[in-house]
């Protein structure tokens, strides 16, 4: 699930989103820096990445179709 995030700088925010998802656990991902994207694929749900990337400082929203749950 493609993830977007605000204004990331780098390798400091790549190393924040690294450790935010390691410590969440269950979930395989690619850091896109230049277009500004997280790849994420979890069986967590599009709430709980947004809440677990919002502890990096950075907001991130989500720029596919919530299913219903």
């Amino acid at each position: 699930m493609p993830i977007t995030l605000e204004n990331p700088n780098g390798n400091r925010c790549s190393n924040a989103v690294t450790r935010v998802l390691h410590r969440l656990g269950g979930v395989q991902f690619d850091i896109d820096l230049p277009n500004k994207k997280v790849c994420i694929d979890s069986e967590h749900s599009v709430d709980t990445l947004l809440e677990t990337l919002k502890k990096t400082g950075k907001n991130a929203s989500y720029l596919g179709e919530k299913s219903a749950q």
